[in-house]
């Protein structure tokens, strides 16, 4: 399992942008809503909603737009009913996409996500095409200059992680299981460690190089998916070069 960074950082950069849209709070919305009407209102019985609860904290979602979200989701206030959808597909150069996505109309979703990967040189999958490539894992960036490396395996490890990565970039990657997840978190927060972006997602087993157009192409595509609003999370087992990256102003 690797090079799940790359795309997270960029995920990661592009976040600011994304805060002034107004997009990570609308994310974190269906989200709560979803997991409540699943699982109920109460996080202490629900960890798919303890879970959503933690990352809206995390981006200052507010307390009444994360209270009004989850009696919509119980059904307490009237809400859109969303249904959760993925999808699976080929990018440039054969790289594999995984997209998760919470929608109130199945047929648009799946007209654009489709249209989304033609436009990029890309192709929609049957399910099950890509999936296979994937693990789903917990991941938690730490900043390099929040802590000591040392101090972090220590508690990550013994609170349940599975691996803590250095891949070279400004941040350490905690690795879980999605069951271990939650505790991780917790571990972390009880030693004022702080971290960002922490989610239960799907990571790629191996990756996949590439260069030139392809890696343009890659780049434009999880821009794109990623910038749809019924598109919750994308991920890839693209390895997209720092040159493109800087190149493409991020």
């Amino acid at each position: 399992m690797a090079g799940h960074s790359k795309w997270a950082n960029i995920k990661h950069k592009k976040g600011a942008e994304d805060a002034k849209r107004g997009k990570i709070f609308t994310r974190l919305v269906k989200e709560i809503i979803v997991a409540a009407r699943m699982g109920g209102g109460d996080p202490n019985a629900n960890p798919r909603l303890r879970s959503v609860i933690q990352s809206a904290k995390q981006q200052n979602l507010p307390k009444e737009n994360l209270e009004r979200a989850i009696k919509k989701g119980t059904g307490e206030l009237e809400g859109v009913n969303y249904e959760e959808i993925t999808y699976e597909g080929y990018g440039p150069g054969g790289a594999a996409v995984f997209v998760e996505s919470l929608t109130d109309n199945r047929n648009r979703t799946v007209a654009d996500v489709r249209h989304l990967f033609n436009k990029h040189g890309g192709n929609l999958g049957e399910n099950g095409c890509v999936a296979w490539m994937f693990d789903k894992k917990g991941w938690i960036p730490v900043k390099k200059a929040d802590v000591d490396e040392d101090a972090l395996m220590e508690i990550a490890l013994e609170a349940g992680a599975e691996d803590i990565r250095d891949e070279g970039d400004d941040v350490f990657e905690v690795i879980t299981t999605p069951d271990a997840f939650e505790a991780v978190c917790e571990a972390l927060d009880a030693a004022n460690i702080p971290y960002e972006d922490a989610e239960v997602t799907m990571l790629p087993q191996t990756t996949v190089s590439l260069t030139g157009t392809d890696a343009e192409k890659m780049f434009k595509l999880m821009n794109a998916l990623d910038d749809h609003d019924d598109v919750q999370k994308v991920n890839t087992n693209a390895d997209i070069p720092d040159a493109v990256i800087a190149a493409m102003g991020m």
